[in-house]
């Protein structure tokens, strides 16, 4: 995975707060619009003064057909963090709709609510205004993001969000996704660009954010591998995926420590075969649970989960031998395809 070391230092300061861009938002949101009608949308990980969430869902209410938006956001205890926003308390926002039908979002027409506490997703009035919604939306504090989605399927939340695709390999997140009840979702494997309070002084970072067309001193920061998490349907979910490849032993090989074989990309998944696979974790991309069965994962905890021992480098690892040479593959999602289906 790439490093992103403005990425790490905003997360070793616990500085998490990252703002979506708006076409980002409007390029996945398009996808679901049948599952938003009549329903309560919260946005509980956003400053709602500055967030493109809440732009979003205000804008297209009516085109929704929203019943209500409600957005909030943590105020953390750092003065440096919303200093120059001019806010000293955590506040929600709620707002029902083009109440004056001049097509417009009007200031009165958002009502706005002080909160207590701080604005944290955990806190016992911020889960309050969790039960009223019916789809979360929103990215996350990534250094929060277990508890968060632990949260989430706590409540049985219907929701969609943005992570970090190392969040696949989280042993807390692969198990909701084998068991079905997450998956992700249009978005995969991106690089987005994202407003940020953390100073981007990277210069490959800049590069590409002058690319985008926003300004790089401006506290914009580009981040790599990313992509949304959902449980709501949508159709690129159940679309086949075509194989043309036949297997042949000397093509794919087995592994040494696991009962499996080796496949190097999604494009050469054997069409005639029926074990177990390993395979890149870009297939999740295009995952039709009505074509494959998740088995597991590759690595750590997970792998030995499902009885993966140790490789010639003594860590639960997939490898595999040729010829007397060891060779180690990427990162491994192991899969079957279901006999009899598309």
């Amino acid at each position: 995975m790439a490093k992103n070391t403005s990425l790490s230092q905003a997360k070793k300061a616990k500085k998490d707060e990252f703002y979506t861009q708006i076409n980002d938002i409007e390029n996945e949101l398009k996808h679901y619009k049948e599952h938003f009608r009549g329903k309560t949308i919260l946005c509980n990980c956003d400053d709602p003064r500055i967030s493109n969430f809440f732009r979003y869902f205000a804008q297209s209410f009516e085109h929704l057909g929203l019943k209500r938006l409600i957005t909030t956001c943590y105020k953390s205890q750092d003065i440096d963090l919303f200093s120059t926003e001019g806010c000293e308390k955590a506040v929600y926002l709620i707002y029902d709709g083009d109440k004056n039908k001049n097509g417009v979002v009007d200031l009165e027409e958002i009502e706005v609510k002080p909160l207590k506490g701080n604005g944290d997703f955990r806190s016992q009035e911020c889960i309050e205004l969790l039960k009223q919604a019916d789809i979360v939306v929103t990215n996350p504090p990534f250094s929060l993001f277990r508890e968060y989605v632990a949260q989430l399927i706590e409540y049985n939340k219907k929701f969609l969000i943005l992570a970090r695709m190392s969040s696949l390999h989280y042993s807390e997140i692969f198990p909701l996704i084998k068991s079905n009840q997450i998956w992700v979702g249009y978005g995969f494997n991106l690089s987005m660009v994202y407003k940020s309070i953390y100073q981007n002084t990277e210069e490959a970072n800049r590069k590409y954010v002058r690319s985008k067309g926003y300004d790089p001193d401006d506290n914009y920061i580009k981040v790599p591998a990313v992509l949304w998490y959902t449980n709501l349907d949508h159709t690129k979910r159940h679309e086949k995926l075509i194989l043309y490849k036949k297997y042949s032993p000397d093509e794919y090989p087995k592994y040494d420590n696991y009962d499996a074989i080796d496949v190097n990309q999604v494009a050469d998944i054997p069409m005639d075969y029926y074990g177990i696979m390993g395979v890149p974790d870009t297939l999740l991309g295009q995952f039709n649970p009505d074509q494959f069965e998740l088995i597991g994962i590759g690595s750590g905890k997970l792998g030995r989960s499902i009885g993966i021992t140790k490789n010639y480098r003594g860590r639960t690892d997939l490898s595999y031998t040729i010829d007397g040479v060891s060779k180690c593959p990427y990162s491994r999602i192991l899969i079957r395809r279901k006999k009899n289906k598309v």
